[in-house]
């Protein structure tokens, strides 16, 4: 078994051992980036990430960023998605490179929820934030349990549109 620099930063509490307790579960995360009529659009940086719910552990799925600009000014304002930033965005010394990716136009776009999560209670949060202007935090309740896995769905107000999880 290969153990990547997240699996091991993160342990096994969210990624599971080599022996799964759950079912393998293959679910999707859809996130609306709705289109603003503003003066002055930019696309907004965003990151998707999931905790336990009791929030013991956390595991960053994708961030979206001007990442053709590595280093400064394409990180510079990924402080500004301000709980991600706290949760685990100040402890990457560098995103790795499957969990980037380019900031996005509005529109609709499916991530792949992870296989390997263990039984339990999450909640998925999605955050953006927009130059010049605003920020928004979404947040979905998951549980993902043997059987009867529930996956959620919420609405933004401005930033973001809906957000749901998935599952079989």
């Amino acid at each position: 078994m290969i153990i990547t620099p997240n699996q091991a930063r993160w342990g096994t509490a969210l990624l599971g051992a080599t022996t799964l307790t759950s079912p393998a579960m293959a679910g999707s995360i859809s996130v609306e980036v709705p289109r603003l009529s503003v003066a002055e659009y930019h696309r907004p940086y965003v990151a998707i990430w999931i905790a336990a719910a009791d929030g013991s552990q956390t595991r960053t799925l994708d961030v979206w960023y001007d990442a053709k600009h590595r280093g400064e000014p394409g990180t510079k304002w990924l402080s500004d998605l301000r709980a991600w930033w706290r949760e685990e965005g100040r402890n990457m010394a560098t995103i790795p490179v499957g969990l980037s990716g380019p900031t996005r136009a509005p529109g609709k776009y499916v991530i792949p929820l992870p296989k390997d999560l263990k039984a339990g209670a999450y909640v998925l949060k999605v955050e953006a934030a927009r130059e010049t202007g605003g920020r928004e935090l979404v947040s979905v309740p998951v549980t993902i349990a043997p059987k009867g896995a529930k996956g959620g769905a919420a609405q933004g107000k401005g930033e973001l549109g809906a957000v749901s999880v998935t599952l079989p």
